[in-house]
């Protein structure tokens, strides 16, 4: 094929990827995207969305368990794991078709292969007809990243699973260690423990959900310790010794190390940027730990290249990305205001039993940062809402400057929590003080009121505790 020339090549079509392409389409650009795999990357295929799908599944079986406080009979409760995967790869399958054609309604030129930088402004991709050489003033990088494997630890796909093999089990693990206690890992961890795996997770850091606040991260362990999972924290997997039928995990806490069998291990310690092979070193752009160097516009330095998503470093989250996708795309285009994006401002939520949220500062990192803090707190059990559905385990805690009246943070665990942080996202967006939220009328009954309440109980105003 003859060389095509576009006004901006995005490479990779992951959340952060197809929303930069739509977003420069929609601003008048001639844009073209490359993906390698699949439409819609790790997101909508392996990562965001099919977990979900898998632990709403776990969730709807812990709830049948519960039919009787509900008046309720539900018997010979059971469930079908080979169905319960099969329902989230139709869910992941309907949205990445739902990708290809957002691509098609904009207009973007649809590259199937895989691409490299052979020179600024130039991307060749391989595909399976050969090659093609595209060239525009801009591209933005955007290929995501990969499972993190530690030496002795690889996944074999049969006892030892990285996430994609969790996502289709070759069997139901019945005794599962899971090695990192971060989103991924505990999502696991939450939907094999629900579905009856003797379930044991080890942590390296001195918690759990190291990146919440303490207290939530407390909260969570005996949350799921009375759901029967073991946790270890401050504790290390020096080496797994492999069979047919078990592995063998030696595991070391405070210098000693314990021998524990298990019969199916995933390793969840992080990922690693899709650096390699693309010849960004060539190029001048900087790369640090797997992940590109960027500024606070997603610029690598070299003129016309920007990296978005989990390539151009943390907090690794979807939404994260399509927003870098957005900003980069109107910076391209040359409009007005862009504003950069605020790492703090982005909310980070994980979809264990039950669910953890946040945005901002916790208040260990607002007194770091020397801020003096008030602190607000309100427990599921004193909502209306939340004891008629059932779901009384939960707190919310917010973090205000106690000059300003800043919000600094806001800490969720329970129920719906991943819904409500929003609130306090917008709230930070729109630099909302202590005051605003006090004289804010939240519906009753909901969930949401609790919000209200703890920004009461940090200025000693709370009404329902």
């Amino acid at each position: 094929m003859a060389d095509q020339t576009f006004d901006v090549i995005v490479i990779g079509a992951g959340p952060g990827g197809y929303v930069a392409a739509i977003r420069a389409s929609q601003l008048g650009l001639k844009t073209a995207i490359v993906e390698r795999e699949h439409m819609g990357g790790i997101c909508l295929n392996w990562g965001c969305i099919p977990t979900k799908a898998m632990l709403r599944s776990s969730e709807v079986f812990h709830l049948m368990h519960r039919a009787k406080e509900f008046g309720l009979k539900a018997e010979g409760i059971d469930y079908d794991l080979p169905a319960v995967v099969d329902r989230s790869r139709k869910v992941a399958k309907q949205l990445s078709s739902g990708v290809g054609h957002l691509m098609k309604k904009n207009k973007i030129t649809v590259v199937m292969g895989a691409a490299t930088l052979p020179a600024k402004g130039t991307v060749k991709v391989k595909t399976d007809k050969g090659e093609e050489t595209l060239k525009a003033k801009n591209i933005i990088l955007a290929t995501g990243a990969r499972a993190r494997e530690l030496p002795g630890l690889e996944a074999d796909g049969e006892r030892v699973w990285t996430y994609k093999h969790a996502l289709q089990p070759p069997h139901m693990p019945k005794k599962l260690l899971v090695i990192g206690s971060g989103a991924i890992g505990i999502e696991f961890a939450s939907f094999y423990n629900t579905l009856g795996a003797e379930t044991t997770v080890v942590e390296v850091m001195d918690r759990i959900l190291p990146v919440e606040d303490a207290e939530i991260s407390a909260f969570a362990k005996k949350s799921f310790e009375k759901q029967k999972m073991k946790i270890i924290q401050k504790g290390m997997v020096k080496q797994l010794d492999r069979a047919k039928d078990k592995v063998t995990a030696h595991i070391e806490v405070d210098g000693k190390v314990e021998k524990m069998e298990f019969d199916t291990v995933i390793s969840a310690v992080g990922i690693v940027g899709n650096v390699e092979g693309l010849g960004l070193e060539e190029l001048g752009v900087k790369i640090d730990r797997t992940h590109v160097v960027v500024d606070e516009y997603c610029r690598t330095g070299v003129d016309g290249l920007y990296a978005i998503g989990d390539i151009a470093g943390a907090p690794w989250l979807a939404h994260k990305a399509s927003h870098e996708g957005v900003v980069v795309a109107e910076l391209i285009a040359g409009k007005n205001k862009v504003h950069p994006v605020r790492p703090e401002a982005i909310a980070g939520c994980t979809y264990c039993h039950p669910q953890v949220a946040s945005v901002g500062y916790s208040e260990a990192k607002a007194k770091e940062l020397g801020y003096t803090v008030k602190v607000g707190r309100f427990p599921f059990i004193g909502n209306g809402k939340a004891i008629a559905l059932g779901e009384q385990e939960g707190m919310i805690k917010t973090v205000f400057d106690a000059k300003t009246g800043e919000l600094l943070g806001a800490h969720m665990i329970g129920a719906e929590v991943t819904e409500l942080i929003q609130g306090y996202v917008v709230g930070r967006q729109l630099e909302t003080t202590e005051e605003d939220l006090m004289e804010t009328v939240f519906p009753h009954p909901t969930l949401s009121e609790m919000m209200h309440e703890s920004v009461l109980d940090a200025y000693d105003r709370v009404i329902h505790i």
